[in-house]
């Protein structure tokens, strides 16, 4: 039998996160997606510390009318701004075990659109 849709992202998630580590110069850009919101974090895994967050349910993103791709791109772009404001300019973007279209390629969109290198 093969694998569940839970076990195959798990796979692609240990897969990413052995290549992709956060350091202060070059901070990880983690995603978790859910089946209603979306999620990221500037994450500084040297110390453990998360440097910007941004999420679909933050309060200036959660009063926006559009589909999920719309808020994936400006939660994207949010957290960019966040991010150049507190000192960062390029990450290692890790998209946490799913695939790279939809709302997760939207998020990557809209946050390079903004300035961030990754």
């Amino acid at each position: 039998m093969g694998l569940s849709k839970t076990e195959r992202r798990q796979r692609i998630k240990r897969r990413i996160r052995k290549v992709s580590f956060g350091t202060a110069a070059r901070p990880r850009l983690s995603v978790f997606r859910s089946n209603k919101e979306i999620y990221v974090q500037v994450i500084d895994d040297n110390s453990g510390v998360t440097l910007v967050a941004a999420s679909s349910r933050d309060k200036e993103i959660a009063d926006v009318k559009g589909t999920k791709t719309d808020i994936a791109n400006l939660v994207g772009k949010t957290v960019a701004e966040k991010a150049i404001k507190a000192g960062v300019e390029t990450v290692a973007f890790d998209r946490g075990g799913c695939l790279y279209h939809g709302r997760v390629k939207s998020l990557a969109e809209g946050a390079r659109e903004a300035g961030l290198k990754f």
